[in-house]
């Protein structure tokens, strides 16, 4: 994890919170996958909600489903998005599958 993330004892927050919220979706991932998970600079300030809906909208995409810039619940966060709330395919709940 790059210094830019914080401090030693940022850092490490970070990576325990990320380690615990992976470990919470390890099921929604192929069996035998490996995924690298980057904390980028922003990571030390966010709460950990915020991080979790990263991580899920990282997965979402990861696994095929929201492009970038939409987040799991299908609301635009930074563009467009292909399958938003009210089109074909998507759950308009933005229930997790």
């Amino acid at each position: 994890m790059s210094k830019a993330v914080g401090a030693a004892v940022v850092r490490n927050k970070v990576k325990r919170r990320l380690r615990h919220l992976v470990r919470d979706r390890l099921d929604r991932l192929p069996a035998g996958s490996l995924v690298v998970v980057r904390a980028l600079p922003g990571a030390g300030t966010a709460e950990y909600d915020q991080l979790a809906r990263d991580l899920d909208a990282a997965l979402a995409r990861l696994l095929g489903g929201a492009p970038k810039g939409c987040n799991p619940t299908g609301a635009v966060t930074d563009g467009g998005c292909a399958a938003g709330p009210g089109k074909p395919g998507r759950d308009p709940g933005g229930s997790a599958q």
